[in-house]
């Protein structure tokens, strides 16, 4: 998950001399909940060092305004799941900026980065642009640098165009919010929430998280090698990429991981 982010403007108001600005850092990989925390935080900082007068912005009001918005590149129709349309960024507000104003700021900074993406390759494998972002959220979730990001994708694909579950825990987690650092029990593993890709074929309902430029270009224009596997190379911040069977199962023995379904 990258975490380098690039300052956008959250009021949509004209700059004021001397007005005050604060800054909620939203990473890639964020899901909007995520996000209602961090906004909670950074306001209760803002409030801090403002001695008496308050924002406008609050974690209440974001949380209802992140609901449900227009994603003007989606369409027009409002969309009422935002999880993967809240692009992730530094985001800077003063004491006028509302939860309103701060999500339509990043939904323009969404379409700003969707327009950069070339979804041909996509299309021709039958995915909607929906379906890409749901991709790229997984590959933000997934990959474990940069240099692995088509590689993750490559796998979602040829996992979709063979049938194959896409067995990402990533989305066991979300759906059932097990935490980073908790181990997924037998139970979970064998329930049948809709985001259990280890059991249910196909793409979970909707993206697990808010992805970054990087992530989406990935999920759009993937590694066109035939990985189906994937695994962490141990004491390393990359991942080890299989198109057999066999040899992933080799790889696990080998570094202490046991068996995999």
């Amino acid at each position: 998950m990258g975490v380098a982010l690039r300052l956008v403007a959250a009021s949509l108001f004209a700059a004021v001399p001397n007005l005050h600005q604060f800054h909620a850092p939203l990473p890639e990989g964020f899901t909007r909940a995520d996000m209602v925390q961090r906004i909670g935080v950074d306001v209760d900082i803002a409030n801090s060092k403002l001695k008496g007068q308050r924002v406008s912005l609050t974690k209440a009001i974001y949380s209802a305004a992140s609901r449900s918005a227009v994603v003007p590149c989606f369409g027009t129709a409002k969309q009422k799941n935002m999880e993967g349309f809240l692009f992730p960024a530094m985001y800077a507000f003063d004491v006028r900026t509302t939860g309103a104003n701060l999500v339509a700021n990043q939904v323009s900074a969404f379409c700003a980065a969707w327009s950069k993406l070339d979804l041909t390759y996509a299309e021709s494998k039958n995915l909607t642009p929906y379906d890409v972002l749901e991709i790229a959220s997984m590959v933000e979730k997934e990959a474990a640098g940069p240099s692995d990001r088509a590689k993750v994708a490559a796998v979602i694909y040829n996992r979709l165009r063979l049938g194959m579950a896409l067995q990402i825990d990533a989305t066991l987690r979300y759906g059932l919010k097990i935490p980073p650092t908790a181990s997924i029990t037998q139970a979970e593993l064998d329930s049948d929430n809709p985001y259990n890709t280890r059991k249910l074929k196909g793409l979970p309902p909707t993206p697990i998280c808010n992805p970054g430029l990087a992530a989406m270009r990935a999920a759009a224009k993937p590694s066109t090698l035939g990985y189906l596997y994937y695994a962490r190379i141990p004491g390393t911040k990359t991942q080890k990429f299989f198109e057999s069977y066999s040899a992933f199962e080799q790889f696990l023995a080998a570094n202490g991981y046991g068996s995999h379904p």
